[in-house]
């Protein structure tokens, strides 16, 4: 039985997580959840292409030959991902520089191609494009979840805002310094994968 829109969003999330399940996705875990501001433009950019590209492509999936449908995905992919970067540069342009090329690298996002050739390719537009929205906030969720922890433990603010006042600037906190670096991605997803496996045992792989 065809699933309904509200399942098509929720079990995305937790149920059938791109990053938690598939392990997809992991590489913007280094460059962009040291800051949970960088981690929240990312999440809405990934969560905005994986929707539109979904969509679009349910949209022609039939006018597609079946020998050039990777190629066609990933114009699409690429075109939404050349849009988002240039309105970025136009109104959030700091954002932008700090973001650097990464905003580039959503066209080889292993979970937009995922979805595009795995669920759009079979499906109607509308549930598409809710299946792409559900994929991009469960990718948001765990990207968040990392740069909370990153940034409020290794620097001691959240989006910027002081929560606890460093030793440096003559408070209690002394920071973890190993959450500052990039590698302390890997470690805090696969710490919340574990979580996910262990609430959700039919996550976990088959042996």
């Amino acid at each position: 039985m065809a699933e309904s829109s509200k399942e098509l969003l929720v079990r995305s999330i937790f149920q059938r997580n791109p990053i938690a399940l598939l392990v997809l996705g992991i590489c913007s875990a280094l460059a962009v959840t040291g800051q949970m501001s960088t981690a929240l433009v990312m999440s809405i950019c990934v969560t905005l292409v994986t929707a539109f590209s979904s969509l679009t492509i349910s949209i022609v999936r039939y006018q597609i030959p079946n020998t050039v449908r990777i190629g066609l995905q990933i114009m699409v992919i690429a075109t939404l991902v050349i849009l988002v970067d240039q309105i970025l540069q136009a109104f959030f342009y700091e954002l932008s520089k700090q973001l650097s090329i990464f905003v580039g690298l959503i066209i080889t996002n292993c979970i937009i191609m995922g979805r595009a050739e795995g669920f759009a390719m079979s499906n109607p537009p509308i549930p598409s494009f809710i299946d792409g929205i559900g994929n991009g906030l469960g990718y948001s969720f765990i990207l968040m979840s990392v740069a909370l922890i990153r940034e409020l433990f290794g620097a001691g603010t959240i989006f910027g805002y002081t929560i606890f006042t460093t030793v440096s600037n003559g408070g209690w906190y002394v920071p973890n310094g190993m959450l500052v670096l990039p590698a302390s991605g890997f470690f805090l997803i696969a710490l919340l994968i574990w979580l996910i496996r262990t609430y959700d045992p039919e996550q976990q792989e088959s042996q």
